[in-house]
């Protein structure tokens, strides 16, 4: 490992001041959705094992622009921001606090429902 081993509250606050520079009112329109921290992928899922040891973040489950009427009484939709691939590709604290804040955006963009070529027209690919 790196030298830039963050302990996890470190890092959690990474996340947690992503959240914060979003833009404004935009977290209020989150509906049904928790955001974790955990430490690698497991590349045994065929997204994860797809994106190799690159995985930074990943979004699972419906879009709000694919939930319809029926949709109520189900578990939250879930985004995972990977610290240990981020904390092994990204050398300096700013760096990382940088790709934490993109990555975290990237994935609350597919909560909305934006895919991966949305995203890279976005400049967030």
């Amino acid at each position: 490992m790196k030298d830039t081993d963050y302990t996890d509250p470190e890092f959690v606050e990474l996340v947690e001041r992503a959240l914060e520079r979003l833009p404004e009112g935009l977290v209020e329109l989150m509906e049904n959705v928790a955001i974790v921290v955990d430490d690698w992928p497991e590349y045994s899922t065929p997204l994860a094992s797809s994106y190799g040891n690159t995985l930074y973040g990943l979004y699972e489950g419906v879009p709000l622009t694919e939930r319809g009427p029926g949709y109520h009484n189900v578990l939250p939709d879930r985004i995972t921001i990977f610290q240990g691939p981020l904390e092994r590709d990204f050398a300096t604290w700013g760096e990382l606090e940088e790709q934490v804040r993109i990555t975290v955006m990237h994935e609350i963009a597919h909560h909305f429902g934006f895919d991966e070529d949305r995203l890279s027209e976005l400049g967030w690919g």
